[in-house]
């Protein structure tokens, strides 16, 4: 398998914890919040929010020479809030892509202030453009940062891992993630795509020791469909894999009815850097070895055309990916996921309302997930 060689250096970074200036809730509104069953999360590119201050990191279209301002920057950030307070069932978790800095995060919180998401964090690659970044109305846990280099070359944003415990009930561990683009050709990015997989397979199988019944989700812009394999011709070890003979074949797993004489040894050393998209709930992998882990992708069944339009076609690119313990019947239980796919964030065709510097118009060229949790017990 070509990734076997592939030397991956992870950098980790014990992070601190970013509070949001503001009250903490009332006891009568913490009882009330303790009472609630359901949750949503919501994971949303929202397409390069750079502040009004250049710092030398900013895409061409972000600079003053451009006709970018602080006053631009302000009615674009009051604009994303206005559409988050708007929607008809708000986030408790919110997980963004594309953010300029820990201060544009924060500034949101604050224009969000009435929806209390009180507790932020924001991680960065040093030097690079854009990070990515979490808003909660629930407490932020343990919360590290990832980031993967390849034969020197650093993927350009980190993974973000939380944990969170939501309205005193059990533990979720989050991955925010924003993998590299398919800048640059799909083939030779594919193997940055496929470390940060490595990682998020490594962390659970981490966590999975310690605590074997949390329930884990991946959530962000992985840059690959969930069709990827197909979509190049089944002939890509991609990043994301179905679970299909094919790609089992590929990836060197031969068990293909999934109950093989392959110890579970060689199966965490043949499954380093990819994922297995089940469609089953709980996930189980059909055409690979039992002990090969596989996740949970709603794409299909409860989502569908896509979440971002390009060259005329859509993308599945965005993802909530979900591990095992959201469907064994106890804590916090998978209920629904989809596609926000209505006004501001579409356009009178349908598509993503793409944001313009320029005119100021648009909210971002990604529509955004939100995915229903629900508490069994």
């Amino acid at each position: 398998m070509s990734g076997n060689n592939v030397f991956v250096k992870v950098i980790l970074w014990f992070a601190v914890l970013g509070l949001v200036s503001g009250c903490d809730l009332s006891g009568a509104e913490k009882k009330a919040s303790n009472q609630s069953k359901a949750i949503a999360i919501m994971t949303w590119n929202v397409q390069a929010l750079f502040d009004g201050t250049e710092k030398g990191n900013e895409y061409a279209e972000y600079l003053e020479a451009a006709g970018w301002s602080r006053e631009k920057y302000t009615g674009r950030l009051n604009a994303i809030a206005k559409a988050l307070r708007d929607m008809e069932r708000q986030p408790d978790i919110i997980a963004l892509q594309e953010l300029e800095s820990a201060d544009v995060l924060q500034d949101l919180a604050r224009s969000l202030s009435a929806q209390r998401y009180n507790w932020t964090h924001f991680a960065l690659v040093p030097g690079m453009s854009l990070g990515l970044g979490i808003l909660s109305r629930f407490p932020l846990g343990e919360t590290k940062a990832h980031s993967a280099t390849i034969n020197g070359n650093s993927a350009p944003r980190p993974m973000l891992e939380v944990r969170i415990t939501p309205n005193g009930g059990t533990d979720l561990a989050l991955f925010v993630c924003h993998w590299k683009s398919k800048l640059g050709g799909d083939d030779l990015t594919e193997a940055t795509r496929r470390a940060s997989a490595r990682i998020i397979i490594r962390r659970i199988r981490e966590l999975a020791e310690s605590d074997p019944d949390l329930p884990v989700i991946i959530m962000g812009d992985l840059n690959e469909n969930y069709d990827e394999f197909y979509r190049r011709g089944g002939s890509v070890l991609s990043a994301l894999l179905p679970d299909d003979p094919h790609s089992a074949e590929l990836s060197s797993m031969y068990g293909l009815d999934g109950d093989g004489p392959i110890a579970a040894a060689s199966v965490i050393e043949l499954q380093k850097d990819f994922l297995v998209l089940s469609t089953n709930k709980p996930p189980t992998a059909r055409f690979f070895p039992n002990q090969v882990l596989s996740l949970y992708s709603p794409w299909t069944n409860e989502m569908r055309n896509g979440s971002y339009y390009y060259k005329k076609k859509w993308e599945t690119i965005d993802h909530f990916l979900l591990s095992a313990g959201l469907f064994d019947g106890t804590g916090w239980e998978f209920e629904h996921c989809m596609v926000v796919a209505d006004p501001p964030f579409t356009n009178s065709g349908g598509y993503p309302a793409t944001y313009n510097p320029k005119t100021g118009l648009g909210l971002s060229d990604h529509l955004p997930l939100l995915l229903l949790l629900q508490f069994a017990r």
